[in-house]
């Protein structure tokens, strides 16, 4: 597996440390991340003091770090509203209840990409609602979302090929230890900014790794 999300959690392996079967790779769960990610929310959208989660199905709260980033949440004096669980078809429903509790930007945690399609339905829809939205990959950026902080899965698959070649001489799945990213993409839309009417700072623009302009 290149980017598996939450394979403990799925079942896929015993642990990160002791997958146990024959099955092994890298894994795209950092609950961390999210916490980074709410931290650009606040830098890019200084004036917004609640922020929406919207994870989608199937992570669990759990795999979504939700605990984590409440912390986090306090430490930046924002206020956060779950709107987890949710199936894609429910998604508009969900920002609509955001702007009904006032949120000022969505924290959107998706797990693995499932496509363009999927992904310009989700942009779209936060465009409509004309809420600044944060993704989990940069693929929505590419489509039209306004800011993604992730891994970089073109480095997952470059590190993946290592696990290929230690099977194929011989080395067990069982005993090679899931790994997790180490490289993290911050992309930034202005197309995307210019549409729903925010402007980004020049000091988090600085901090992007690129500008869709």
């Amino acid at each position: 597996m290149a980017v598996a999300d939450d394979p403990v959690g799925s079942g896929l392996v015993a642990s990160l440390a002791r997958p146990g079967g024959n099955v092994t790779g890298l894994s795209i769960v950092r609950t961390d991340l999210n916490s980074k990610r709410l931290e650009l929310v606040k830098e890019a959208l200084p004036r917004v003091s609640r922020t929406a989660v919207l994870w989608a199905y199937p992570l669990t709260a759990e795999s979504a770090g939700l605990k984590e980033l409440q912390t986090a949440a306090g430490a930046l004096s924002v206020k956060l509203s779950s709107l987890g669980g949710r199936r894609v078809t429910e998604y508009d429903d969900a920002l609509a209840a955001a702007i009904r509790e006032r949120a000022g930007a969505i924290l959107f945690i998706g797990g693995n990409p499932l496509g363009a399609p999927y992904e310009r339905r989700i942009v779209d829809l936060a465009r409509r609602h004309r809420l600044p939205t944060m993704y989990d990959h940069r693929e929505y950026a590419e489509v039209g979302g306004l800011m993604t902080y992730g891994p970089s899965f073109s480095d997952l698959f470059r590190r993946a090929a290592v696990y290929v070649d230690k099977i194929l001489k011989g080395t067990k799945p069982a005993d090679l230890p899931v790994e997790q990213p180490t490289k993290f993409e911050f992309v930034i839309n202005l197309k995307a900014a210019k549409q729903i009417g925010r402007t980004i700072p020049p000091n988090v623009l600085a901090r992007a790794d690129r500008v869709i302009r």
